[in-house]
Parts: C-alpha cells; sequence; structure tokens
C-alpha cells in the first residue's frame, strides 16, 4: 500500500469512527437539485470514499436498536445563535458539542460518545432537555427514535461532514464556534474531538430529575413519601436562601427561587407568596432597599414562563450557599477534570 493509500484509508478509519450507525443502509441526495433517498447497500470503505471526494453523499442512519455514537441538532436557520447558545448549555453540563455548517443555510451540533455508543433514549432526553432550557424546543434531534422497533427499521438518516463537493465552499465543516471559521485542518480537528460517556448522560439526568416514558420515573409510594423527595430535590443552597434570606443579587435570587418552585410543581401563586415572605428576611448591604412586590412578579413570571433545568450553580447569587454535602456540588466536582481540559485547548 502507498503512502497515499495509507493516508486515505487512515482518514476513512477516523470518519467511521465518529459518523457510523447502521451498516446496511445509508441515505444519499442528488447534490443538484437536493432530492434525498434511501440506498440499501451496505456502508463499505467505498461508500465514504466517495463521500469525502465528493462523487456521492453519505447519509448516516445513527440509531442501531437502541442506541447511538452520536447524536445532532439540526438548526435550520441561517441564524448562529441558537446553535451557539446550545454549544454553551451544553458546555455547563460537561457535555462538548461541535458546531458544523449544514449543507444548506443552517447548522449541525454534534454531540459524540463512546464507541460503543449509549442509550438513544437518554441522550435524546439530554438534548431535548438543554433545547428547551435555550428557548428552541421544536428543533430537529438525530436520532429521531429512542429505539427501532418493526414499524421503524432503519430511522431517520442525517447527512455526514465532510462532502467534497460542499467542502471548497465552507458547507458541511466544522467551524469554530467563537469566529464561524472553519477549523484550518479538518482531520486534527476530528482527532481532538472529546467523546461523552453515558454515566456523564446519567448524572445530568439524575441531577436535572428528567424523565421520559422510556426513563422510569422514580418509585413513590404514598403523598409522604413524595413529599419527602420533593423536599430531598430542593437544594441544600436554596433552603438556606429560603431560610435566611440574601444580603446581596436579590433579584437572581428571586430567579433562582423561583426556577426550583416551578420544577417541583409548586402553583405559581403559592411561589410568589413564599417569595413575598423570604423577602422580608432580606438584608441588603450598604443601604440597599428590600426586593418589592412588582420584582418579584417580574423575576417569577419569567421562570414560570421558560424552562430551565439547571440549578444556578454557577450564579454568583447561589455561592455563598453551596454546600459540600450537596449531591449536584459533588456531581460538578466530579466533572472538573474535564473542564480542566477543555479550558487549556
Amino acid at each position: 500500500m502507498s503512502d497515499g493509500a495509507k493516508h486515505t484509508a487512515e482518514k476513512v478509519a477516523l470518519f467511521r469512527s465518529y459518523f457510523s450507525g447502521l451498516t446496511n443502509v445509508y441515505g444519499t441526495y442528488e447534490p443538484g437539485n437536493g432530492r434525498a433517498w434511501q440506498a440499501k447497500k451496505p456502508v463499505t470503505h467505498e461508500t465514504i470514499l466517495a463521500h469525502l471526494q465528493g462523487k456521492r453523499p453519505y447519509g448516516v442512519y445513527l440509531l442501531v436498536g437502541d442506541r447511538t455514537r452520536a447524536i445532532v441538532a439540526d438548526f435550520d436557520d441561517a441564524d448562529a445563535i441558537p446553535p451557539i447558545e446550545f454549544i454553551n448549555k451544553a458546555k455547563h453540563y460537561r457535555l462538548p458539542a461541535y458546531l458544523e455548517t449544514s449543507k444548506s443555510k443552517g447548522f449541525h451540533v454534534w454531540i459524540f460518545f463512546q464507541e460503543e455508543g449509549v442509550k438513544a433514549s437518554k441522550a435524546r432526553l439530554v438534548v431535548k432537555s438543554i433545547l428547551e432550557e435555550i428557548g428552541y424546543p421544536d428543533t430537529e434531534i438525530f436520532p429521531k427514535q429512542d429505539f427501532l422497533d418493526p414499524n421503524a427499521s432503519f430511522g431517520n438518516f442525517v447527512n455526514a461532514p465532510l462532502f467534497g463537493q460542499l467542502v471548497p465552499k465552507k458547507k458541511t465543516v466544522f467551524v469554530d464556534p467563537n469566529t464561524l471559521a472553519p477549523y484550518p485542518d479538518q482531520w486534527v480537528f476530528l482527532e481532538s474531538v472529546e467523546r461523552v460517556n453515558e454515566t456523564t448522560l446519567d448524572d445530568i439526568i439524575e441531577i436535572n430529575e428528567l424523565s421520559s416514558p422510556q426513563i422510569a420515573p422514580r418509585e413513590t409510594k404514598g403523598d409522604s413519601t413524595k413529599d419527602e423527595c420533593k423536599r430531598a430535590s430542593f437544594p441544600p443552597c436554596a433552603q438556606r436562601m429560603l431560610r435566611d434570606g440574601v444580603s446581596r443579587y436579590q433579584r437572581v435570587s428571586c430567579f433562582r427561587l423561583a426556577v426550583h418552585f416551578k420544577r417541583l410543581g409548586i402553583p405559581y401563586d403559592i411561589a410568589i407568596a413564599a417569595l413575598m415572605t423570604w423577602s422580608l428576611k432580606n438584608k441588603p448591604l450598604n443601604g440597599k432597599r428590600v426586593i418589592g412586590e412588582k420584582e418579584i412578579l417580574s423575576q417569577a413570571s419569567y421562570a414560570y414562563e421558560h424552562s430551565y433545568a439547571g440549578f444556578g450553580c454557577d450564579s454568583p447569587a447561589m455561592e455563598p450557599f453551596c454546600d459540600p454535602s450537596c449531591t449536584i456540588d459533588q456531581w460538578r466536582k466530579k466533572n472538573e477534570r474535564f473542564s480542566d481540559h477543555t479550558s487549556k485547548k
């Protein structure tokens, strides 16, 4: 094998390690008019090589049984702000996400998993939660299903990056979310991509109490047990804020407390009453006034009208009340190594 052929084979292998799924079928389209169809043929070295050379596009069916090695949020609009917001929010959850320009005008955001894959239901649940949190819940996700069944033998394909005809046009390439400029060497970039393991998804699901029909909710035995779970799920920092009041960041604190009330299913009017009582405990510094009813209504309304899955751990308002015994704090510390690694890139 010549050096050139060896180098090509290495590129194909690297590409397949990230963009693979079903091996007996793939998607493709006509570059001239965009007409797409399914090719019921094996995915071979030649299939990928033709894609990279710009001869025939390759679309990957990510879902294999109930597992996937990647997940994609498909932003159809040319506006780069939503996908960048998604990437930043994913980073908050210690999820590395990568921005690709699609073949048309939009963007794909990719999250890659360990090569053995993860439960698609977990990956989709986390991505849906992030999309809801940033205000784009209708964004399309690939894979579109949690698992394949007799009525969904193949699922849906998503067009793979690096189609040879479009790369020179700066389409289907990975770009720096800070500048939207393509990475100068896409292969060096791919080699640097971080993969996520399933336990990370489990942590996010547990910490944010996410649930879906495919992921059984925690068992409750009677109302008293349910109430105990709710009290336990109200984080220690928020409990201390409610008990003692705050001296700084009253508006932010009010918002974060309202988020917790909503997350626990507490009706809006009861949350307002609790926040009004809470405000009487506040002791603002430097002669500042106590937060008023109008401000409480504004902060609580915003919290209840939008979807927020986070606990606000990065907020300076929450920091003075942080408790080392908190399971959320323990989860954050466990993932600090990832954060340190990404910050050094």
